[in-house]
Formats: structure tokens, C-alpha cells, sequence
């Protein structure tokens, strides 16, 4: 890409800044800018929408989405040296890049976008990149600002991300990603692809927001499957006593004896609706 939008290879911009990946961040810097490349254009078309991306480190997925037409990239970066990097990036694309040094965690994504419809498409820190999905699907209101995120897991966090009901992967995270959106593994990346390299695989991600969710609580949903997942090798009637047990499964028409991972996100929202 470094033909394409004329700027120094991503290794250069890491010697030149002192960049070198910090673990208490979780940083693993992609510098595969042909992957990056095939990354961004898994969130086209961008037409008018913002892009929204949490862990630019060097900016090689930044300039990417930028080289594939994003009209405007807001970029969150926790990490000074790579802001000061950056900042080489916003020169060359006037007016299309804003680099906000903060925490990801901590940030209102509506705010800074101005209120508009925004996609976000990052390789986030595996450190926090649960938590930062969690934040972004157990929004207040829905359908949410965001129209579609397309984001990098380690591919453990990924299968759990879209596992259906009945195995090992399927709990919590499963549950809350199945009722609020549609998520899909688009593909693996190698684990060679970093600097340095992790000791897992990672998948990317697209997640699009459902219109209309099963119309429930979050917290009661929260705390059904906390309970339910909690003891998630007892039965049912056993895990859930605390809220209910057997009394709750009766009115929702649940066999007491099932277990947590055979239930569906309905079944789920039915109990929490019961609460």
C-alpha cells in the first residue's frame, strides 16, 4: 500500500516513532498491508459513514481504510507514540483523519462522531477488546448509532462470539451477540501476520446490528446468564435457584433438568422477561 498512498512502510514508521509493541496495551501491530487492505474492505460500502478505529497503532489498517475510501476515519488511540505517528497519516489525508488519544473504553462513540450513523472496524487489543464489544452491543436505545462492525478477536473470543446453542463456546458473550446482532467469522489471520506475533490465531468479525431484538431487559437478561452459566455443568433447576429455580423454568415451559448450553437466546429472553 506504502505505492498507493505514498507514505513510508509501516516497519519505517515504527523505527522512526519508537514503536516497539507494548504488552501491558496488548498490542500486536499488523503490518501485512495487503491484509489490512483485505480488512477494510470488508466494512465497504462506507458511503457517508464515519469509521470509528480503536487501536490504530502505526496506522496500517488506517491508512487502509482511508486507500479504500472511508470519507472520514475517527481514530482512538490510548498510546502517544503511535498518535505521534499518526499524525504523518493526517497530513496526507487532509480533513478525512481525527486521531483522539484516550482510552477506547472510556469514549462516548456517538459523541465524538457528531450523532450520525458510524461503522467500527479495528484490530482491537486483545486486553480489551471483550469488554469494548460487550460496551458496544449493550447500548442504551436500539438500533444503535453503529451499522455494522468489523473487528479482529483471537479466534477463541470469535467462536464465542457467534457460537449457536449446544456447545462448549456458547455462553454469556454468545447469548448477548445472538440477541442483539448477527455476527459472522469472515476469516482466520495467521498469527505470523504480527509484530510481534501472538500465540493464538485471530479471526475477523462482522457483527450488524439486529432491527428488532426480543424486547427484554438487559439487566434481567444479564443475570439469568450469569446464574445459568455460572454452574453451567449443573441443571438448570440447580444453577438458577438463586432467582427462581424450578418455579421460573415452570412458567417459562423449560425442563428443569436441561442445562445452560442447550438453551436458545429466545428460551434466555423468555426467562428474563419472567424475572
Amino acid at each position: 500500500m506504502s505505492t498507493v498512498d505514498g507514505l513510508p512502510p509501516l516497519r519505517e514508521v515504527m523505527a522512526t516513532h519508537g514503536l516497539d509493541p507494548r504488552r501491558s496495551l496488548g498490542q500486536n501491530f499488523l503490518l501485512d498491508l495487503n491484509l489490512t487492505g483485505r480488512i477494510a474492505r470488508q466494512a465497504q460500502p462506507f458511503g457517508d459513514e464515519t469509521v470509528v478505529e480503536v487501536g490504530p497503532g502505526p496506522g496500517g489498517l488506517t491508512r487502509a481504510l482511508l486507500a479504500n475510501g472511508a470519507p472520514r476515519v475517527i481514530a482512538i488511540e490510548k498510546d502517544p507514540r503511535c498518535v505521534a505517528a499518526l499524525a504523518d497519516v493526517e497530513r496526507h489525508y487532509p480533513g478525512r483523519l481525527q486521531v483522539i488519544e484516550a482510552d477506547a473504553l472510556t469514549v462516548d462513540l456517538a459523541a465524538v462522531t457528531g450523532g450520525g450513523p458510524f461503522k467500527i472496524v479495528a484490530n482491537l487489543p486483545y486486553n480489551v477488546g471483550t469488554q469494548l464489544l460487550v460496551n458496544w452491543i449493550t447500548t442504551e436505545g436500539w438500533p444503535p448509532r453503529w451499522t455494522q462492525m468489523v473487528l479482529m478477536f483471537q479466534r477463541e473470543v470469535a467462536e464465542r462470539i457467534v457460537a449457536p446453542p449446544g456447545g462448549d463456546a456458547y455462553g454469556r458473550l454468545g447469548v448477548l451477540a445472538g440477541w442483539r446482532t448477527r455476527p459472522s467469522i469472515l476469516f482466520d489471520v495467521s498469527r505470523e501476520a504480527f509484530t510481534p506475533p501472538p500465540k493464538v490465531t485471530s479471526s475477523i468479525v462482522r457483527i450488524e446490528p439486529r432491527p428488532d431484538p426480543i424486547p427484554v431487559p438487559l439487566r434481567k437478561l444479564e443475570t439469568v446468564t450469569a446464574a445459568a452459566f455460572g454452574q453451567r455443568r449443573k441443571m438448570l433447576r440447580q444453577s438458577l435457584k438463586s432467582i427462581g429455580g424450578e418455579a421460573l423454568l415452570s412458567r417459562a415451559d423449560i425442563d428443569p433438568q436441561r442445562r445452560a448450553e442447550t438453551l436458545s437466546v429466545e428460551e434466555f429472553c423468555r426467562l428474563a422477561s419472567l424475572l
